[in-house]
């Protein structure tokens, strides 16, 4: 039987070889992959750091339409690594971590692009608030999600700040309490994710979303996110107020006069690239 020291060497040397997350790049989309299939994707420190470097770099990149985020081998994400947080045992170490992983979510959310989670076997604790904080999300329909934290004797605090903003507050409160798991055709009446699919079915499910936004306005887009997640956060008249001034200043964009051109003559509009 391995020791913890040769599962720990193993994970090392596995880290050292291969990226932990995997980019690729088509036709304006980006596909990031979590690259930790032996510990069911984890968001180790090193994998955090992984995942905020490449949304950084995505953001800067015009080019970039859409990204979906995937997991390697059986999973999409287990959540944190607890054998790394029990390896280092201070306040300030967990502060520093938890706050990491609350940055990573916020850059989410921040990027002017979409972005699509690709979920299939388990999303927990850490795992289901990167769920949460994804703009859509289309699971295979035998994933799991959960805040199991609670089973551990741990609130899963984090990540019930993106849940309770995707999910009811009994049912998000219920879950956090509970640690229970609720299948995908669950989480998408919960309004976790928009649609469970057929295991076999997820990969042209997500093309097929993929495609619809990449159809679209780039420049529109662009304006429409920033905006959606801003004028939550505002009273009901500053939020009228504000996605009025971002409506008008989308009028003045050209794909606007040209997607408005386009229907009246009955033609497909042609899209200027994202600048």
């Amino acid at each position: 039987m391995e020791t913890d020291m040769e599962n720990n060497m193993e994970t090392n040397m596995q880290t050292e070889q291969t990226p932990l997350l995997l980019r690729e790049d088509r036709d304006g989309v980006v596909t990031l992959r979590m690259n930790r299939p032996s510990q069911f994707n984890a968001l180790s420190e090193a994998m955090l750091d992984a995942l905020q470097n490449a949304l950084d770099a995505v953001a800067t990149d015009a080019a970039v339409r859409c990204v979906v985020l995937a997991g390697e081998g059986k999973a999409f994400c287990a959540g944190h690594d607890l054998r790394e947080m029990r390896a280092q045992p201070s306040l300030d170490y967990y502060q520093a971590l938890f706050a990491r992983c609350g940055r990573v979510m916020q850059a989410i959310q921040a990027l002017p692009v979409p972005v699509l989670a690709r979920v299939h076997g388990i999303a927990t604790a850490a795992g289901c608030q990167l769920v949460a904080s994804c703009d859509l999300a289309i699971a295979a329909s035998s994933a799991r999600f959960a805040v199991s934290g609670i089973n551990v004797g741990l609130f899963c605090a984090t990540p019930a700040v993106a849940l309770s903003r995707n999910v009811s507050s009994k049912r998000a409160f219920d879950m956090l309490a509970t640690g229970r798991f609720i299948d995908a055709a669950t989480a998408a009446d919960f309004g976790l994710i928009n649609d469970a699919v057929p295991d076999d079915a997820l990969d042209a499910a997500v093309a097929r979303k993929v495609a619809d936004i990449v159809g679209k306005s780039p420049a529109a887009i662009r304006h429409g996110k920033a905006m959606f997640y801003r004028q939550r956060q505002m009273p009901l008249g500053d939020a009228y107020d504000y996605a009025s001034d971002v409506m008008a200043r989308n009028m003045m964009e050209e794909d606007a006069g040209e997607g408005i051109d386009a229907f009246l003559e009955k033609r497909q509009p042609a899209w200027r690239a994202a600048s």
